[in-house]
């Protein structure tokens, strides 16, 4: 219990990447950080933005698709509160960074970015829901 009480101060006094601007900014986290984060809590958005095309090839379960392409300037319908904690991630870690810029500039101030779907060592689920 202890080590989980210190896990949880750990997170939550990372310091956070800038988010591209004085606006926003973003947590950046190491895989293991988010597989923990998974494991231990559930009022959380898993947020894979890659194309659907590849989302639907294998992605992390419970994990929805909003192509980091798609994420402008518009409010996103899928994640109407800008307080809910949302874990990012793409192929590599490129996409997921770019997208976790973009979500903390509109306003979302609980991201955290744990780069690519390459290192994850977890279970993985093929089609499009």
């Amino acid at each position: 219990m202890k080590k989980l009480v210190m896990l949880l101060m750990a997170l939550l006094t990372l310091p956070g990447c800038t988010g591209g601007g004085a606006e926003g900014t973003y947590h950046q986290i190491s895989m293991e950080q988010a597989a923990e984060m998974m494991a231990q809590e559930t009022d959380y958005v898993l947020l894979d933005v890659r194309t659907i095309g590849e989302y639907a090839q294998g992605h992390i379960p419970g994990a929805i698709c909003i192509p980091n392409e798609s994420i402008g300037s518009a409010e996103i319908e899928e994640l109407p509160d800008k307080d809910q904690k949302i874990l990012v991630y793409c192929r590599s870690g490129n996409r997921s960074k770019q997208a976790s810029e973009k979500l903390a500039r509109l306003g979302y101030t609980n991201v955290y970015e744990f780069g690519g779907l390459l290192d994850w060592t977890g279970e993985t689920v093929t089609g499009e829901s």
